[in-house]
């Protein structure tokens, strides 16, 4: 019950509360008016009753001048004037009962009936009923057969005669039962009303509490952890006036709301003075590092040989220079991406782009196994060619750098349409992303290395994050690879996910794509010759893989590039 009562809304609490409350008031009023009532009638009725009592005494004494003192000279009983005759003395009810007995035996009974306008004989069962009844003793209530309940009363004459009379209860029962259902109509009726008027009542009272609910609501679905910030939706000034709890509540709302404002805005703020301050300082160093790995390389290249120390030493700061100088283009780059520089988008060839990363890619790590999986249509892409190239070669350098020599590393490409759930040619799911339909190109890079620890993989895509402890068999990573991947990603409009597990990681990178006419255009959609140079598998002009390539699934050509350089076979 609890339960229920907690997940029912405030307005059916406080409605339900109030109707229930009410029942109970006017539940327990007509009850106790009631008891009081029949109460007072009992009463009344006793009083006539007691009044009949002075009847019989009057009747008795009317008996004993007939009789003198000769107990037999009037005989005692009968209905005629000398017997029950009193009943119809002036001030009785119809419905008057009169019964007689001697020692325990009824002698005469009669009830004045409304009917007759006389009086008519009781049965010996009605008579036997009301026939026990202790003199003396004030009214008691009997019930007669066939006549309902009574309050009776009687007295012992002179002659040891008992004479019983009383009234029937029927009139006070019927106007008791009157009286309750009259009243349970009208309470009924009250708590239907009562209970429309008070959930309108209510509903009109918490009304500023929906609205500053709906307040609340709006700016819950504004972003608000990243980026400036628009201004924040407020709770309207007639909503927050503090003689009222809603008033009350919706100042405050107002008041927390001013300051986390306040709180976003110094965040934005500081964050583009650190922005700020990165692209300058990267600008800054781009110069001396420059001279530094000149001045190195000068040194080096001089007509005299330095000595072995000192050659290490020279080719160690061109090392350094050259690995903190892509560091710094790395952090310059995240810093144009945050403050929202354009892109220069161009039609894009996508098959012939990724041919290109992967062959760089065997370029620099001939210890793995690089395989392609392409259409056998061109795919093309509205992105900006270089910015495109750049999420291609870092997430190969991902692989190349996180994995150990041997592994095979497959880049994909397919189309979806419609928006529909798709997998790689390798079955692997092409992620989850912002854009909910829509046409979209889909390209896959994914390995079969170690895989990426499950604590590391929510946070794969945010800077400076690295995972040398599981992947990586070179240290050293900057940690700013994936955050551009997904910067640039999300500046084309697109989608990055990643799914990892020991012996299969596979980062998806989805982006819009407008479907174009590819008539005429096979001149330019040619990728066998790249990859033939690549890996000294595809031959030129576009022709199939050798025998011993390996194959993709249908639809797609499946290029593997092999980890020795050009002409020493397939993998």
């Amino acid at each position: 019950m609890r339960r229920r009562w907690a997940g029912w809304s405030l307005r059916t609490r406080l409605v339900a509360l109030t109707v229930v409350l009410l029942t109970l008031v006017l539940t327990a009023i007509p009850l106790i008016t009631g008891l009081v009532v029949e109460a007072s009638l009992h009463a009344e009725l006793d009083d006539r009753v007691n009044k009949l009592a002075v009847v019989l005494r009057a009747e008795d004494e009317r008996r004993q001048r007939h009789r003198g003192t000769d107990p037999t000279r009037c005989p005692a009983g009968g209905s005629g004037r000398d017997g029950l005759g009193f009943i119809r003395s002036a001030g009785t009810l119809f419905g008057t009962v009169g019964v007689e007995t001697r020692d325990g035996e009824v002698i005469d009974g009669a009830v004045l009936d409304r009917a007759r306008e006389g009086l008519r004989p009781l049965t010996g069962e009605q008579s036997a009923a009301v026939a026990d009844m202790p003199p003396d003793r004030g009214p008691r209530t009997r019930t007669v057969p066939g006549l309902g309940d009574y309050r009776l009363i009687a007295h012992r004459a002179h002659g040891g005669e008992v004479m019983i009379t009383g009234l029937p209860m029927g009139e006070v029962e019927n106007t008791v039962s009157r009286f309750l259902t009259v009243h349970a109509g009208v309470s009924v009726g009250g708590i239907v009303l009562v209970g429309l008027a008070a959930a309108a009542a209510v509903s009109l009272t918490l009304r500023p509490l929906r609205r500053i609910a709906q307040t609340a609501t709006r700016v819950s679905e504004q972003t608000l952890h990243k980026g400036e910030v628009a201004e924040l939706e407020r709770v309207p000034e007639g909503d927050t006036r503090p003689g009222t709890e809603a008033g009350q509540v919706g100042a405050a709302l107002n008041r927390l709301l001013d300051h986390v404002g306040a709180a976003l805005s110094a965040r934005h703020a500081s964050e583009t003075r650190v922005r700020q301050f990165v692209a300058d300082a990267s600008h800054e160093l781009r110069t001396p590092l420059a001279s530094i790995r000149g001045y190195a390389e000068l040194t080096r290249r001089s007509g005299e040989r330095p000595p072995p120390r000192t050659a290490h030493a020279l080719r160690r700061v061109e090392s350094e220079a050259d690995r903190m100088t892509s560091l710094v283009e790395d952090l310059l780059l995240l810093a144009r991406l945050d403050s929202g520089r354009p892109l220069a988008p161009a039609p894009v060839e996508l098959s012939a782009l990724v041919i290109d990363a992967v062959s760089d890619a065997r370029a620099v790590g001939p210890e793995h196994r690089w395989r392609l999986e392409l259409p056998d249509e061109p795919v093309r892409v509205e992105a900006d060619p270089d910015r495109l190239l750049q999420i291609l070669v870092n997430l190969l350098a991902n692989a190349r750098a996180h994995t150990p020599a041997g592994t095979t590393v497959t880049v994909s490409v397919h189309e979806e349409r419609g928006g529909h759930p798709a997998h790689g040619p390798g079955g692997e799911p092409v992620g989850r992303g912002e854009r909910a339909g829509g046409d979209a190109v889909v390209i896959t890079v994914r390995d079969d290395g170690p895989g990426i620890p499950p604590e590391l993989l929510p946070q794969v895509f945010e800077r400076f994050a690295k995972g040398e402890s599981s992947r990586s068999r070179v240290a050293g990573s900057s940690g700013l690879g994936l955050a551009i991947v997904r910067a640039l990603v999300l500046a084309h409009d697109g989608t990055v996910d990643v799914s990892s597990a020991p012996g299969r990681t596979a980062f998806v990178v989805r982006l819009p794509y407008e479907t174009t006419d590819t008539t005429g255009t096979a001149d330019t959609a040619e990728p066998a010759e790249p990859a033939g140079t690549a890996g000294g598998t595809g031959s030129a002009g576009g022709e199939a893989p050798e025998p011993g390539a390996e194959q993709g699934p249908p639809g797609t050509r499946a290029t593997a590039v092999a980890p020795a350089r050009a002409g020493t076979g397939t993998a």
